[in-house]
């Protein structure tokens, strides 16, 4: 008679512990990944710059500039504005953001 009695708890306690309780934010947090995956788009290779002979003179350009920029410096600190030193910084903020641009479309 015992024997009935212990199969069946044996039975209920091996269901309950295959039944495992799921936290009630795991499932949340599976769903919001799985949806942040979907919305999230394919790594695309960059394309390539139509024209590198263009860029490698505006980063020479560039190069030159910026060269030139501690003497203007050294300059405005005697007192003297160097009146080109303003385009100067212009071209230089002009030819970063062209490089920057082409570079990542």
């Amino acid at each position: 008679m015992n024997s009935p009695r212990v199969l069946i708890m044996l039975l209920v306690v091996s269901v309950a512990l295959a039944q495992k309780a799921i936290p009630p934010g795991v499932r949340q947090a599976d769903k919001a990944e799985a949806q942040t995956e979907k919305n999230v788009p394919p790594p695309t290779e960059p394309a390539r710059p139509a024209d590198m002979t263009k860029l490698k003179r505006d980063a020479d350009q560039l190069a030159g500039l910026a060269q030139s920029i501690p003497a203007d410096l050294d300059n405005v600190q005697k007192g003297k504005l160097p009146k080109d030193l303003i385009e100067k910084l212009k071209q230089i903020e002009k030819l970063s953001k062209l490089l920057r641009h082409e570079i990542t479309r």
